[in-house]
């Protein structure tokens, strides 16, 4: 099981690699501005690490091994996401000033995007935390 000084260094390592990434890509989609939706990416960045230190350990306790399927890798990716949606998707429609609908179609994208991201990001810290 990963200590907790470990988890933090992963956490701040994948939200900011996160924001640098999503953030102009979402302003090219959404068309919001860089610093409305840099704003919002940081606070989500902020409620994702804590929702990520609060995932993961229940996480690792479901599965303990560091040598995980790509289905357990899957669940993992997609059980943070679920989650940062339920979250985050108020505040994300309060801020754009946008309908909740509009939101999750928003949202739908950032899970996509983080997925994947999220997928090979945990493969590779992992790799190189062995």
């Amino acid at each position: 099981m990963r200590s907790v000084k470990e988890r933090l260094l992963h956490s701040a390592l994948f939200e900011a690699g996160g924001l640098v990434l999503v953030t102009p890509l979402a302003n090219l989609v959404s068309g919001h501005g860089l610093g409305k939706l840099g704003t919002l990416g940081v606070a989500l960045a902020t409620v994702a690490m804590g929702w990520n230190l609060v995932w993961n350990r229940l996480f690792d306790h479901w599965v303990p091994s560091r040598r995980r399927s790509v289905l357990e890798r899957l669940a993992q990716a997609l059980g943070f996401e679920t989650g940062l949606v339920v979250l985050t998707l108020p505040g994300v429609a309060w801020w754009l000033e946008i309908g909740l609908a509009e939101a999750l179609w928003l949202d739908i994208g950032f899970v996509v995007f983080f997925l994947a991201y999220g997928l090979i990001f945990n493969t590779l810290f992992d790799r190189v935390m062995r």
